[in-house]
């Protein structure tokens, strides 16, 4: 899965809880819809913490994986809406 083509990379090792999520929504903000976002952590509350993120905010989870107590993530930014005034 490591082959997943990602456009940017948060890297969340050795933070926990609150911050992978805090950074995570500040990355998200910075990439265009549908570009994806790998996400590595080591605090295992990112396991339910970035699920609900993603399922709140309307991302895409499209893989995640654990690995010699690493987290992986792959996100898909969700579409903008449009708006109206």
């Amino acid at each position: 899965m490591d082959t997943i083509e990602h456009h940017s990379f948060l890297d969340a090792v050795g933070l926990y809880c609150p911050e992978p999520v805090m950074l995570l929504h500040v990355e998200m903000r910075k990439i265009k819809a549908d570009q994806i976002l790998k996400v590595e952590a080591t605090d295992p509350s990112t396991t339910r913490d970035i699920v609900k993120f993603c399922q709140f905010l309307g991302h895409e989870l499209i893989q995640q994986k654990e690995e010699d107590e690493h987290y992986f993530y792959w996100i898909k930014k969700k579409k903008s809406e449009l708006r109206y005034n």
